[in-house]
């Protein structure tokens, strides 16, 4: 049983088709060896990986819903077990399947058809302690024709593991703003599945800022011609802080449009005690034989501020047919734009300033494209508290 197990967490015939499953049981602990966990700092998950985590208990999660959105957005907490859950697909690894195997409940929410807003759904996510692990699921239903826009924050400190899924109906429209704002010392592993169906668009972005190691797995599947997947993504790692982000799009139909950007920096002390900063980036786009007139393309950038910091950045492109309309990637690790640099120094900018002043610059192209203000803002806001405490 064992050797079956082991094969049953290995890759297939693409990235597409890597083993999935709800059952913590079907995933063996992972090593350091292990590709898919080779970055992973296995030993500061508190026992995320192997069981040996805390006890238990419930999730504090919490839904706002605007005046104007009520009676057609719905919130219910529902059962593990509920047949609405699930429909994105299994968990693919052994963290996402011990918070399926062990959470008691999830939290659903449903967007009707009517909905054109983007007041902001929000969702906090609050963690219980370090002494506590909380698992949980958060499934997110867009109807068809939908307009919407969710904003899920997480706070406080804790030791947290989830899936979230989002199922985009036929000409929906989803934008999910995941801000990750936890204290120094939280830890939270989280799959993150999206389904679309035909015209369906979703904008999902990531802002990064917070937690002692965060480990996110995107992935998008298209079920119909004509979906759009953007992904975006800003982070900012400090000493003590490891932020790893893997992500799949996977294009299974002909005439899908996808756009992965991510945004990260990094700031780290040579004498400080706590482990280095760093990131790791891996983004898969996966495009089927049957995926003609894909249009694709990733990008990853990352600024290594300080010695003491390091950013591993690994971009793959699959494709498995020449009839499409374009694919690429890119991924750079590296210092300052010295052009940039001596243009603001030309303007009589003091140095210091000049280098915040590209970082903000840096990451404004990602966060401009999110559609409410107040979120811009408070992420711009972050951004500037961030580089108050940096010696550039």
């Amino acid at each position: 049983m064992a050797e079956q197990v082991a094969t049953n967490a290995t890759y297939h015939n693409n990235k597409g088709d890597i083993f999935t499953s709800f059952d913590v049981a079907d995933f063996p602990v992972p090593g350091g060896r292990d590709e898919v966990w080779r970055f992973t700092p296995l030993r500061r998950l508190h026992g995320l990986h192997d069981g040996s985590f805390p006890a238990t208990t419930d999730p504090n999660v919490e839904v706002s819903i605007p005046d104007s959105l009520t009676g057609q957005v719905t919130v219910e907490t529902v059962a593990a077990d509920d047949p609405r859950l699930g429909q994105t697909g299994a968990p693919v690894d052994r963290v996402g399947a011990q918070a399926w195997s062990a959470m008691q409940q999830a939290t659903l929410v449903n967007i009707d058809g009517a909905v054109q807003s983007h007041e902001p759904i929000t969702i906090t996510v609050t963690g219980c302690g370090m002494e506590h692990t909380t698992f949980t699921a958060l499934a997110i239903v867009a109807q068809s024709g939908c307009d919407a826009f969710v904003n899920i924050r997480y706070v406080g400190d804790g030791i947290h593991a989830d899936n979230h899924e989002y199922v985009l109906g036929d000409n929906a429209r989803l934008t999910v703003v995941v801000h990750e704002n936890w204290g120094d010392e939280a830890v939270h592993l989280g799959n993150q599945r999206a389904k679309l169906g035909r015209d369906a668009v979703l904008r999902h972005n990531v802002a990064l800022f917070g937690g002692s190691v965060v480990r996110l797995i995107p992935q998008v599947k298209f079920t119909a011609p004509g979906g759009d997947a953007e992904l975006l993504g800003v982070y900012f790692a400090d000493d003590g802080q490891y932020f790893e982000q893997r992500l799949l799009v996977d294009h299974a139909v002909p005439n899908c449009r996808s756009n992965v950007l991510y945004k990260g920096a990094l700031q780290g002390d040579e004498t400080s005690a706590k482990p280095e900063a760093r990131t790791a980036w891996v983004g898969d786009v996966l495009i089927r034989a049957n995926a003609q007139g894909t249009d694709t393309y990733e990008t990853n950038r990352n600024l290594v501020l300080t010695k003491g910091a390091r950013a591993d950045a690994v971009p793959n492109l699959e494709i498995e047919t020449g009839e499409i309309a374009g694919a690429g990637h890119a991924a750079t690790v590296g210092r300052f734009d010295d052009e940039q640099l001596f243009y603001l120094l030309s303007r009589g900018i003091p140095q210091d300033q000049a280098r915040k002043l590209i970082v903000r610059g840096f990451f404004s192209e990602v966060i401009g494209r999110i559609p409410v203000a107040h979120v811009r803002d408070q992420l711009e806001d972050q951004i500037a508290e961030e580089l108050a405490n940096t010696a550039l």
